[in-house]
């Protein structure tokens, strides 16, 4: 099965795809890829410290929220909410260990290529 492809969608067009889904519908044929509202969200969304963040999860796999927030040095709450963005867009993930919930980084290096003339922009997996 081929990987699913990144896409510029709008919130509500999400909303309604997981609407559908919640339903018992087929998920769409992208589902499970990176979901972001505009290029400018993305961008907001992946600050120097986000992308810190996701680079500590790749290569030193935290075994839970609260080793990342202490390796961090981030409060959990605030924490627990960036990830939740990230896991939203599609770039992380959890794995569930007992009572332990263990970040996993999905992102991967990706291309954004904007339309200066109008609202087709998109983003490809390099």
């Amino acid at each position: 099965m081929p990987e699913p492809k990144p896409k510029v969608q709008s919130w509500t067009a999400f909303k309604n795809d997981l609407l559908t889904a919640a339903k018992g519908a087929p998920a769409p044929a992208d589902a499970g890829s990176l979901v972001v509202e505009s290029v400018d969200a993305l961008m907001r969304l992946l600050t120097p410290e986000n992308r810190e963040l996701l680079r500590i999860i790749r290569d030193e796999k935290p075994q839970s929220v609260a080793a990342l927030a202490r390796r961090t040095h981030r409060a959990e709450p605030n924490l627990a909410r960036t990830l939740g963005k990230l896991e939203a867009a599609g770039l992380v993930a959890f794995r569930q260990d007992g009572r332990r919930r263990a970040p996993i980084t999905l992102a991967r290096r990706f291309s954004v290529h904007v339309d200066p003339f109008s609202t087709n922009d998109r983003i490809e997996v390099a």
